[in-house]
């Protein structure tokens, strides 16, 4: 018999990696069911996606360089989202997940207010796709109706699938098993998914790393997404040099 473990699921990306090219924007898009995003909806301001790719400069003209991070639900332990929502369509469950209960969001956006990543979505329309569209849909995941909040789940359906082939195999969850859509589109690995519980699991070993850091640690939100720092060979360079020569 496999003992179930405390698990916490969590998320480590690596912005060096990042090299902007949209893949886990459209991987998550078509895995969970996503609206598609016309010029209407962008003109309104009120395009839906679970992740976005944040664009941002380093550097002074002529040597600029552009420099991407992508943002998504943080599942924070101290999410500021919860406490907010009235009806108690978002919460925090035993394996580090901020879950949001579609049939009982009442749209409020008390949830989008207090969230200060900017991460929730308010549905506005209707979700409609196209005669040639609808096959194209994941069974697994089900699609939101107008007035509700919706953001990234994980893809929870993911985890509890590979939790469930696991336990009918009666063997233990492998480290890697299960991946997140955005995971398995980005071409240049640099999103890592799994256990934070396990000490031996890769994305608990690549967020104990010295280029690790968190979105607006400020704010205490204990998040279970962690980000590993750009790595500009110049100046570990310098920094190395200046440590070297401060040690005599």
């Amino acid at each position: 018999m496999v003992i179930e473990k405390n698990r916490s699921w969590g998320m480590v990306i690596d912005t060096d990696k990042c090299n902007g090219c949209n893949g886990c924007v459209t991987a998550c898009q078509v895995e969970n069911n996503i609206p598609l995003n016309d010029q209407n909806k962008f003109e309104r301001g009120r395009v839906m996606s679970w992740i976005r790719i944040e664009r941002y400069w380093e550097g002074e003209f002529p040597n600029v360089k552009a420099r991407f991070i992508p943002v998504l639900c943080q599942h924070c332990a101290n999410a500021p989202c919860e406490p907010v929502c009235p009806v108690y369509a978002t919460y925090h469950n035993n394996e580090g997940l901020n879950v949001q209960v579609y049939n009982r969001c009442v749209g409020t956006r008390y949830c989008a207010n207090g969230c200060p990543y900017i991460v929730r979505m308010f549905n506005y329309w209707e979700p409609a796709w196209p005669e040639e569209f609808r096959n194209h849909l994941n069974p697994d995941v089900t699609i939101r109706s107008r007035g509700i909040m919706e953001k990234c789940s994980m893809c929870v359906q993911r985890i509890k699938r590979g939790t469930r082939n696991a336990k009918d195999e009666n063997r233990p969850l492998e480290d890697g098993e299960i991946k997140t859509a955005c995971q398995e589109a980005c071409t240049t690995s640099a999103i890592t998914f799994g256990d934070l519980n396990d000490p031996e699991s890769e994305v608990s070993q690549l967020a104990k790393s010295d280029r690790k850091f968190t979105l607006m640690p400020q704010l205490n939100t204990q998040p279970n997404v962690v980000y590993l720092a750009t790595v500009d060979p110049y100046k570990d360079k310098n920094l190395g040099e200046k440590a070297k020569n401060n040690e005599h």
